[in-house]
């Protein structure tokens, strides 16, 4: 009978996860619980599942220079074992796992560059959300950092790291993320040197001072109350240790100018295509400018086929079968980029004609024409960012991450709307710097950057 239910709720849960949801206005609360953790809730009743997010200041910013990769494998082992507490037993990782088979949800965690994530879904039946709770509450606040099985992890991302950097996609990131950011830690590299300097001791540690309820943010889409989600949230923190936040976590610095803007950089590499990135810091994501950027980049390369660059660099020269921009905000200036892949020995025309339409399209801005088809379709497809409670939950953990308003996306439409060409253009003048974009190409001719910008 127990393996029946459970089988029964994993299949509703199952249907939970792909059914649509229909959204007209997104009405978030907002609360802080008395140990300081914020809170921000969706109701949406039409489902018996809820999904939580629990974000913390704890991503790969905080790295130390000489731990690149710290916050990525603590957020990883999380998830292998947890310690025994009171009447609890300890649990490797396989016993984990079979745990959370056994209630049919699912919690894990997650590092990017500025937080680490915790995922909790589950169905909300009375008689499983408190066990739920109660196993992601324990995993949340007892992981094991067993150094055995970090010693396998660490042998397994050496091995991973060795087998990527034979690639010319991987050189050509890494070469990127170095131009751009500098010393920055939004640059920072994972490497076998790196990730040997890590043990449990830096991973508990990284832990015991960001893993804290004051510092937490928890974002809730499901079937609950307002009452239930801060009873659910207060359940979950329950085990960290409280009251500990009187300091704040040390500031870090923002992203600095490049140390050598407009520099070409072409690594000698063996292959069929040559791997061609573009770029330089961008904006936080909190810019005021951030929609007409958004709007903007549709127009210059981030429409696919209808955009600037498609059009010139591949359908009018046929110099590359994609070519793409897109902006990476944080809580710090992510990185504008550009990326091509194109034959070796077009790489340097590519690579003219792709700052060429960068250039024109800052001088000058979206048509008219081009600004409506954009915001068109960006708006047209709105909808379905909306359409499940996963990608809600996104959105949500979005706003509450980067202190957005509670309306934003009631709002967002209207706001894109808005946007004329001048709003457009100007944004994009204010932040884009053709001339001091720095280029990588692995792959191609090997040139002085002199020589590849003539």
């Amino acid at each position: 009978m127990i393996m029946k239910t459970t089988f029964t709720r994993v299949v509703l849960l199952a249907v939970a996860l792909f059914a649509p949801a229909a959204w007209a206005k997104v009405n978030i609360e907002h609360w802080t619980q008395p140990g300081g953790a914020k809170v921000y809730l969706v109701q949406s009743h039409s489902l018996p599942m809820v999904d939580v997010q629990i974000d913390f200041d704890a991503g790969s910013r905080r790295d130390p220079a000489d731990k690149a990769g710290l916050a990525g494998v603590t957020a990883a082992m999380a998830s292998r074992g947890l310690l025994a507490d009171g009447g609890d037993p300890a649990l490797d990782e396989n016993g984990l796992s079979e745990a959370w088979a056994d209630l049919g949800a699912s919690f894990g965690a997650s590092a990017s560059a500025d937080r680490m994530g915790f995922s909790l879904r589950s169905l909300t039946y009375p008689d499983l959300l408190p066990k739920v709770v109660a196993l992601a509450a324990r995993q949340l606040a007892l992981p094991a950092f067993a150094p055995d099985i970090w010693q396998r992890e660490r042998e397994q991302l050496v091995a991973s790291i060795k087998e990527a950097d034979t690639r010319p996609a991987t050189i050509a990131s890494k070469a990127f993320a170095t131009a751009v950011y500098g010393a920055h830690p939004y640059g920072y590299q994972m490497t076998e040197a790196s990730l040997g300097r890590i043990d449990v001791a830096a991973m508990r540690s990284l832990y015991a001072r960001a893993i804290e309820p004051c510092r937490a943010k928890v974002s809730i889409v499901g079937d609950v109350s307002r009452a239930q989600a801060d009873e659910l949230v207060g359940a979950l923190l329950a085990r960290l240790q409280q009251g500990r936040c009187k300091d704040a976590l040390p500031a870090v610095a923002e992203v600095a100018p490049m140390a050598q803007p407009g520099a070409t950089q072409a690594i000698a590499f063996d292959s069929a295509q040559a791997h061609v990135l573009i770029g330089q810091p961008g904006i936080r994501r909190n810019d005021p400018d951030f929609l007409a950027l958004t709007v903007g980049n549709y127009v210059l390369g981030g429409g696919g086929f209808v955009s600037r660059l498609m059009s010139q660099v591949r359908e009018k020269r046929g110099l590359s079968y994609s070519v793409y921009s897109y902006f990476a905000p944080g809580l710090h200036a992510g990185a504008f980029t550009v990326g091509l892949q194109t034959r070796p020995d077009q790489a340097r025309q590519a690579v003219a004609v792709t700052r060429e339409v960068v250039a024109q399209f800052v001088a000058q801005g979206p048509t008219a024409q081009e600004l409506q088809a954009a915001k068109s379709n960006l708006i047209g497809g709105f909808a379905l960012r909306l359409d499940s409670n996963r990608k809600l939950l996104d959105n949500l953990s979005n706003i509450a991450w980067n202190d957005l308003a509670l309306d934003y996306l009631d709002t967002w439409t209207a706001a894109v709307e808005r946007l004329t060409v001048d709003d457009v253009r100007q944004a994009s003048a204010r932040v884009l710097r053709p001339q001091d974009m720095v280029t990588v190409v692995v792959g191609g001719e090997t040139r002085h950057g002199s020589e590849w910008n003539a």
